[in-house]
């Protein structure tokens, strides 16, 4: 068997393969179908400093090839996240990382000081997808010095490793990714879910309460694997890709596009045990190929 062992940052783990936050649950949802403890890393949904509800219903549509989502970040907030979930998941035996999100860089400051304390949890996932409710909804992570304020602000208080998510609607994600790195990041992860619609033609209305929503699933990977090429080359931390994977093949090709690690999405709807498939199929692929190591792959793109 093949080391699948990689770093991002100062964090350690036994295989590159994650799953994606909001498709994972807190890990523990998924027990029954996986021993996720061969997981290389769990992301859980995104937690906010105080409450929400998410969106109105209907927040999900399927479209060719991939799904809409419109959830809203709901969740019952970082609080609730420490005093009920941490107990409960602290125990598993791979690293739980927890999303962070917010709508102003005091929210997110004060949400990352508090995951900071729990021993348990080695990494934050920062998403600056978020609308920044005082730059009238614009979303932190479309611009360099709105990245930058956050990031920055975060890392003065967070001391594990900061990993951040990238948002794809943008110009030049290579530009944000490099005000990332120069910000603190350990790591970057791309992509996030693309900007995307559905209507209802005979109802003459859009499928979303919304009416956009974030668009994941196959039809982004042809974006997202450039994307990530694109960064890898950009900047010199580790780089997490995402974005239609729904095989070890893909993954594969991520890691080669220059991806030190993957988080897989929306197959887990589809597939829950896709993780450990992937994981195995890193592995024989490897094999196959005569590598002693998952790290030899890494940007082995030949262009």
């Amino acid at each position: 068997m093949a080391d699948l062992s990689v770093n991002i940052g100062d964090l350690s783990m036994k295989n590159p393969v994650m799953t994606a936050s909001g498709t994972f649950g807190y890990g523990e949802e998924y027990e029954d179908f996986l021993n996720i403890s061969r997981i290389g890393g769990i992301i859980v949904k995104g937690t906010t400093l105080h409450m929400r509800e998410g969106n109105p219903y209907p927040r999900m549509a399927e479209t060719p090839s991939g799904m809409l989502n419109a959830v809203g970040l709901q969740n019952k907030g970082v609080d609730y996240f420490v005093e009920h979930i941490y107990p409960r998941i602290k125990g598993i035996d791979t690293h739980m990382i927890v999303n962070v999100s917010g709508s102003t860089v005091k929210d997110y400051v004060k949400t990352a000081e508090i995951i900071n304390e729990l021993v348990n949890i080695p990494a934050i996932e920062l998403n600056i997808s978020c609308p920044n409710v005082k730059e009238g909804g614009m979303a932190f992570g479309v611009s360099v010095s709105g990245a930058c304020d956050v990031i920055s602000a975060v890392r003065s208080v967070y001391k594990k490793t900061l990993i951040v998510k990238l948002s794809p609607n943008v110009t030049d994600i290579t530009e944000i990714a490099r005000a990332a790195e120069g910000s603190g990041a350990d790591s970057v992860s791309l992509i996030n879910t693309i900007l995307g619609m559905a209507i209802d033609a005979e109802k003459r209305t859009p499928l979303l309460s919304t009416i956009t929503g974030g668009l994941s699933g196959p039809a982004v990977k042809p974006i997202a694997l450039c994307m990530v090429w694109q960064v890898a080359k950009a900047i010199k931390i580790p780089v997490i890709g995402l974005g239609g994977i729904m095989n070890w093949k893909d993954a594969v090709e991520f890691i080669l596009a220059g991806a030190s690690a993957i988080q897989i999405g929306t197959a887990n709807f589809i597939d829950p045990s896709v993780s450990i498939k992937v994981i195995d199929g890193i592995n024989s692929y490897l094999d196959r190929h005569n590598y002693s190591s998952v790290k030899d792959i890494i940007g082995a793109l030949e262009v």
